[in-house]
């Protein structure tokens, strides 16, 4: 048997976050008022996210971090919710230099559309040492949020970044590697994030994203456009992926195959009234989807698994909070059903 299929878990690294959601009646211009209707205190960032939905989705393998928080309440915290999650926090490292990071999740009632005034804090300092790879025998790494992670992000000489030197470490160690980034309204995406797609196995990202790095229009008269996301998916591919490029959006997700192939699910048809907020709806995708990879599902099974999982979390206002065992969300699917393929 391969060192590869002797693995089993999943390793999450990059950004750990405190997120502090407020529900607020509308977004306001700048100079005005708006009132926080309800506020909360959650996870943040795409391994705290991500770990924490594997273990309430009912993950049956390793769950592991890797990442830098401050010494202090908010850093101690991250640790003691990983002991309550059973995730192995051995290699999240309390920094002296720098606080814990967090969030101000600005989420409006009416729309469950979210804001995000972030503090980057220990994660900025985040970097190649940190990463103790060789003791791990997960079977895939996760980094995110690429494009907030400061030291990592930094290009070379040679056209490399830390992430992406990190992330071909990974894969010579036998790791399947899988990424995602941050949705920053910023012309940063194709230098940062070209470098590390040849070190990728399973690119998991929103439509957004997937337009900043291939400059492909995904949209057309508002609605997103399957057919060019399919391209854009091709196109990332073309620039290195070497498995699969999985876009996600309210509407539903596509992925796309080293061999071509597309696969699409529709979103789960919510009722209106059962959002209460989209934070954390991403990583919730990725952690079901990511499940289904682990455990060798087929591709079209691994995005329902995301897509359910995605809906599930869309119950509650932070990221973690509306989390249930998988079955229980791919039952939501069942009872609601899925929006039609494009």
């Amino acid at each position: 048997m391969s060192a590869v299929k002797e693995r089993s878990g999943i390793l999450c690294a990059g950004n750990w976050i405190i997120d502090h959601v407020k529900i607020i009646d509308q977004f306001p211009t700048q100079d005005t008022l708006v009132n926080i209707l309800s506020q909360s205190r959650g996870t943040g960032g795409a391994p705290y996210n991500a770990l924490v939905d594997l273990a309430k989705l009912g993950a049956d393998f390793p769950l592991e971090g890797i990442g830098l928080v401050g010494n202090d309440e908010d850093g101690r915290s991250i640790l003691e919710d990983c002991g309550r999650y059973g995730i192995d926090a051995s290699r999240i490292r309390l920094s002296d230099q720098a606080s814990t990071s967090f969030t101000d999740v600005m989420t409006v009632q009416s729309t469950g559309r979210r804001t995000f005034f972030h503090a980057r804090g220990a994660n900025a300092l985040l970097a190649e040492e940190h990463f103790d790879l060789e003791s791990s025998t997960a079977r895939i790494f996760n980094l995110g949020y690429l494009l907030l992670l400061d030291a990592l992000d930094v290009v070379a000489d040679d056209g490399m970044t830390g992430a992406a030197r990190v992330l071909k470490r990974a894969g010579e160690l036998g790791f399947k590697t899988a990424v995602d980034v941050v949705s920053e309204d910023s012309d940063r995406f194709v230098e940062v994030v070209t470098p590390v797609l040849p070190f990728v196995d399973y690119f998991i990202i929103n439509e957004f994203e997937a337009a900043k790095i291939t400059g492909i229009d995904v949209k057309c008269d508002g609605s997103v456009d399957f057919t060019a996301v399919s391209k854009a998916a091709a196109r990332i591919i073309e620039a290195g992926v070497r498995e699969l490029v999985v876009i996600h959006c309210p509407s539903g997700a596509l992925a796309h195959g080293a061999d071509g192939c597309d696969f699409f699910k529709g979103s789960v048809a919510l009722p209106r009234d059962m959002i209460v907020g989209t934070a954390g709806a991403g990583d919730a995708f990725a952690a079901g989807t990511l499940m289904g990879l682990h455990d060798g599902r087929p591709v079209e099974k691994c995005l329902e698994m995301g897509g359910c999982a995605a809906a599930v979390s869309l119950s509650d206002s932070t990221c973690t909070g509306g989390i249930k065992p998988m079955n229980e969300c791919l039952q939501l699917g069942q009872k609601y059903g899925y929006s039609a393929e494009p």
